[in-house]
């Protein structure tokens, strides 16, 4: 500066314009001096990092002041509301960005007055740009952070409306943020080094057509790989069934793809893009939730179904676990049959079937075994005839979801049910083995 005034001065004069530098060098030196917080003795760079120390210490002063205020009164308050929506946005911590905003507005705008970084001084111009463009950088990833929150807290208030739990928006929603993180985190690092964020993002989109050419499968992986994770579709160790691919345990999850265990213990590597484009089985919820389910059928012979006696009506309610149901039907079919007399046809009459007695005992023997949750949905039903007989059918759950543990309650339950069903006279439905053909033969010839 004082070099250009210099230059401006007639040349005739040189014995002044000595004079004049040193006033000019001596009225540079006062003005730096009384910017400057510590004596002239001290280095400049020292009161400059002493100045960053500052700006770094008053930052985390906010950023705790804030964080107490966002737990001691904003989150407090919130909770003692009545409304639900405003509690959304705590849990989708949209007040956690927006608490980290402050820090950095304030810490940029007061840069300038720390020790050493007034932009008057030479030295402090390239410290003070570049503590600003950091402090920029920050704060626009927290409002990228801040929006995206918000994005999610507005979706959870949309399913939360009974008139909108039929549709869900929420492959718009992952568009959305997909383009505000973007958008946030070129603008970033566009900021951090001093660059135009408009002129970054339309240089981005001529280099990214090159990009999807080139690099096209490795695009499609990182695509896959954040969808997976952002919808939480699998995790390491999670038991996923792929059909004609692999059914086993996760061990390992790459970029480009997954690699499964199966349980004969070979391993199956499948590309990360199958997991977004085939449907697949994931049976951690089953795992991770309360019960297994059991759904099996016994198939009877629809030849054995019949109404049953008075005599065995009086057996069979000695029961203890149908002596209640025996006594309410007997009421029921009492008074349904009032009306009835010895010259009523049989099938104007109601009676007991052995069949809808048995499926009574089955479901009253589930609700009683100790190993059935009785949480969950529980379920004796008959299913349409079919070739393979009459189905009937047993839905449950278990209470452990242990593989092992859960293949010995199934089978202790069918063990019993399949020798128990012969009390009720009625018989499981089963194709005719050899013995049985050669058995036909042989009393067919003794007749001949």
């Amino acid at each position: 500066m004082i070099n250009s005034v210099m230059r401006t001065l007639p040349q005739e004069a040189p014995g002044s314009k000595d004079l004049l530098k040193k006033a000019l060098e001596q009225a540079a030196d006062n003005q730096s001096g009384n910017l400057r917080w510590l004596d002239g003795d001290v280095p400049l760079w020292v009161e400059q990092i002493l100045g960053i120390a500052s700006l770094l210490g008053i930052g985390i002063l906010i950023l705790l002041a804030t964080r107490m205020l966002r737990l001691l009164v904003i989150r407090p308050l919130i909770k003692r509301t009545s409304n639900k929506w405003d509690d959304v946005f705590v849990d989708q911590a949209f007040f956690q960005w927006i608490s980290y905003m402050p820090p950095t507005l304030i810490c940029s705008a007061i840069v300038e007055l720390m020790p050493g970084l007034h932009p008057s001084l030479d030295s402090a111009k390239p410290i003070d740009l570049w503590v600003h463009q950091v402090l920029t950088a920050i704060t626009t990833l927290t409002g990228m952070l801040a929006i995206g929150a918000l994005v999610d807290a507005c979706h959870e208030l949309w399913r939360l409306n009974s008139k909108n739990r039929g549709r869900s928006i929420k492959g718009y929603i992952s568009l959305i943020k997909i383009f505000v993180y973007v958008i946030g985190t070129v603008a970033a690092v566009a900021l951090l080094f001093g660059r135009d964020p408009s002129g970054v993002l339309i240089g981005l989109g001529t280099f990214t057509a090159v990009l999807l050419l080139v690099f096209k499968d490795t695009i499609l992986s990182v695509v896959a790989s954040i969808t997976l994770s952002q919808n939480d579709m699998i995790r390491l160790g999670d038991w996923v069934e792929m059909p004609g691919a692999a059914d086993g345990d996760v061990v390992d999850i790459a970029l480009h793809t997954v690699k499964i265990q199966n349980f004969d213990r070979t391993i199956s590597t499948i590309p990360t893009m199958q997991f977004v484009d085939k449907p697949f089985k994931n049976w951690r919820n089953m795992s991770d939730g309360p019960g297994r389910r059991i759904k099996r059928s016994l198939f009877l012979d629809s030849a054995s179904v019949r109404f049953l006696t008075d005599e065995e009506v009086e057996r069979i309610g000695r029961i203890g676990l149908l002596q209640s149901y025996i006594e309410g039907k007997q009421r029921e079919l009492t008074e349904s049959n009032q009306g009835a007399d010895a010259a009523t046809a049989p099938l104007d009459v109601r009676r007991l079937t052995n069949i809808g007695t048995f499926r009574a005992y089955v479901l009253a023997w589930l609700k009683q075994h100790p190993h059935i949750h009785q949480g969950l949905t529980l379920l004796v039903r008959q299913l349409p005839p079919g070739p393979q007989g009459l189905p009937l059918e047993i839905y449950a759950f278990t209470k452990t979801t242990a593989w092992g543990a859960y293949e010995d309650v199934q089978g202790d339950l069918f063990d019993f049910l399949l020798a128990a069903i012969h009390d009720f006279d009625l018989r499981l439905f089963q194709g005719p083995t050899g013995d049985d053909l050669r058995s036909i033969a042989g009393r067919g010839g003794d007749g001949a």
